[in-house]
Order: structure tokens, then C-alpha cells, then sequence
């Protein structure tokens, strides 16, 4: 078999499988949104709007803006505590620096399901973290961590952080040294250097890893089941409610396609950056 045929053969495969698998059950819960709800069956004809005027409903916007506000808070913090951590293991010219990359790359080898869980040991009332602040006599009771919006933060925090330090760490690799030295010797400083220089070149960086900690903080149901309890209800839970406890299967498909297209509206957002990066690389 010749390569160009072989290469016809293989993305033909790709193009199939992405078809089958991805491309029309998306069409097919698109489709499901527009359909009414039923008592019998999953869903019935026929196709109505009303669906999405539903989405002006007060509690579905309550719970529209705490997701936000959790997963944009989520995703600061990842990048607060990301981005130096990136840039100290991109720029090491040590022997750690691969340690370092494998300690990033250790929580992808359990599951996240199971590291949430193993975070209740240590913030219950009972737990690591409070008898260790009880024994040194920091607190006097024991802090109401588990069951609130901050253990889910906590907990979207731990899993989702390697997602906002891999690609800042590729980034950074990626960075001119001689842009840095040739701002050193126009006389600016550090902080002049890193704000004017080293933010804007790791930028995508910083938008890519911003998108692939915003959307998960969105949609995982289970790190705020397991650490917020019924009071921490957010898209990700709305969803699975939807789908599974109310059987409402056209609500469900409706929540889904208009998180889909904010997902859509977001790697928009990251392609014109990258593309306006490169513009300005090439200028």
C-alpha cells in the first residue's frame, strides 16, 4: 500500500470514528433539547423552544452564576499557584527538574474520584488538618471545612491544578532568552521585564491552561457531591439531575448544548489569541 493511500485509509478511520462517536450524538442531544419532556418515555414530539426559555428561570441562573463564580475563583487560584511553579520547573537547569514534571504528572495516575475522597480525611472536623491545628493550639474547635463552597474549591483546586501548570511549563520552554536579556539591557527591571516581556509571550499558555481548569470546574458533579454535600449545587450537578434523578432528558440535553457553545466561545477566544500571538511573533 502506498503512503498517500495509506494516509487516505487512516484519516478516512479518524474521520469515521469522530463521526460515529462525537459528531452525531452532539447532533442528537442538540436535537433532544428542542423536544418536550414526557412521563413515559424519554422524550416526545413536538420540537418547542421551550426548553431554553426555561434557562431565564431564577434557580437556573443562581446556579449559573455560582458555577461561574466557583470555577472563575477555581481557575485564579490554579493560575496563581500554577504560574510560578511552571516557570521555576520550565526555567531549572537542575538535576530536578524531571522529579519535578513527574510530581505535576503523579495525580493523572490515580483517580480523581478517589484523591477527592481522600481529601475528606483531611479536612473533616475529625481529620489531618484539624487535629494538627488542634494539637499546636491554633484553633480551639475544630474548623467547618467539609460540606461548604470552600471544600469544593479545595477540592476542584488539587485535580484541576496540573491542567493549569502543563501548558504554561511548555510555554515558558518555548520563551527567547534573548527577548529577557535584550530588556535587560534597555535598563528595565525585573518586574518591568516579566510583566511587558514574559506575560504576553506566555500568554497562550495562560488562556489554554485557563480553559482546561474553567471548563471542568463547571461540569464535575462529583467533587462538589462528595465535598459540598446538597448544599453545593452547580452545572455539572444540574445536569446529572436532570438526566438521572428527574429524567428530564430534553432539560438535560438543553444545559449540555448551552455549556457546549460556551466551550465553543472559549477555544474561539483561545484560537484568535494564539493567532494574534503569532502575528505579533512574526511582525
Amino acid at each position: 500500500m502506498k503512503y498517500s493511500e495509506f494516509k487516505n485509509v487512516s484519516l478516512s478511520i479518524v474521520w469515521f470514528w469522530l463521526f460515529i462517536f462525537a459528531l452525531l450524538p452532539f447532533c442528537l442531544v442538540i436535537a433532544a433539547s428542542f423536544m418536550a419532556h414526557s412521563d413515559t418515555h424519554l422524550m416526545q414530539m413536538p420540537f418547542t423552544f421551550s426548553n431554553y426559555l426555561k434557562l431565564n428561570n431564577p434557580i437556573y441562573i443562581r446556579i449559573f452564576e455560582k458555577s461561574l463564580f466557583i470555577a472563575g475563583s477555581v481557575t485564579i487560584i490554579c493560575l496563581l499557584l500554577g504560574y510560578p511553579f511552571a516557570y521555576i520547573i520550565a526555567r531549572s537547569q537542575s538535576r530536578w527538574k524531571n522529579l519535578f514534571i513527574l510530581l505535576v504528572i503523579i495525580p493523572f495516575w490515580t483517580s480523581s474520584l478517589i484523591r477527592s475522597y481522600a481529601l475528606i480525611a483531611i479536612i473533616k472536623a475529625k481529620g489531618v488538618l484539624n487535629s494538627i491545628l488542634l494539637a499546636i493550639g491554633l484553633i480551639q474547635f475544630p474548623l467547618p471545612i467539609l460540606f461548604t463552597n470552600s471544600a469544593v474549591m479545595l477540592g476542584l483546586v488539587y485535580n484541576l491544578l496540573p491542567f493549569m501548570i502543563l501548558p504554561i511549563m511548555t510555554n515558558v520552554e518555548r520563551l527567547d532568552n534573548r527577548l529577557v536579556d535584550a530588556a535587560r539591557d534597555l535598563g528595565a527591571n525585573r518586574f518591568t521585564t516579566f510583566r511587558k516581556i514574559i506575560i504576553p509571550l506566555t500568554m497562550p499558555g495562560i488562556i489554554a491552561g485557563s480553559i482546561l481548569v474553567f471548563l471542568p470546574a463547571m461540569t464535575l458533579f462529583y467533587i462538589p457531591d462528595i465535598l459540598g454535600g446538597a448544599k453545593s449545587i452547580l452545572l455539572g450537578n444540574l445536569i446529572q439531575n436532570q438526566f438521572i434523578i428527574s429524567e428530564n432528558w430534553p432539560m438535560g440535553a438543553t444545559f449540555n448544548t448551552a455549556l457546549t457553545f460556551l466551550l465553543a466561545t472559549l477555544l474561539l477566544i483561545y484560537v484568535f489569541a494564539t493567532r494574534s500571538h503569532k502575528r505579533r511573533e512574526w511582525l
